[in-house]
């Protein structure tokens, strides 16, 4: 693949994750607004909804990918030893897969309990 195709994807992907997390912050507001929970436990159950699970985990999946483009291109522009720009790429990659753990963590820990 040409870097020309790869550049095209990064940015549909940019675009892409733009839309949902755009999309899924205007339900947010909107459930939030008219359906505020009363605590804890209307949270947990709000969350426990598998569509809502499903959602949140679709957001913070683009949230994370959206992050990786937009560092990722960033870096590529204005960090151009190769070695410096390798190492951050993957210590950035190393605290995304982190954050996407205890994403993961955290609203299958509210959807069992």
């Amino acid at each position: 693949m040409s870097r020309r195709a790869s550049g095209l994807r990064a940015w549909f992907l940019q675009r892409a994750t733009a839309i949902y997390l755009m999309l899924f912050i205007l339900y947010l507001l909107q459930h939030l607004i008219f359906n505020p929970p009363d605590g804890f436990a209307a949270w947990q159950g709000w969350v426990a909804q598998p569509l809502v699970g499903l959602g949140l985990l679709l957001f913070f999946a683009s949230l994370l990918l959206h992050a990786w483009v937009g560092f990722r291109d960033v870096l590529i522009d204005y960090v151009h030893p190769t070695a410096i720009r390798v190492s951050i790429l993957t210590l950035f990659g190393f605290a995304l897969i982190g954050c996407a753990l205890w994403v993961m963590q955290t609203i299958f820990l509210a959807t069992v309990a």
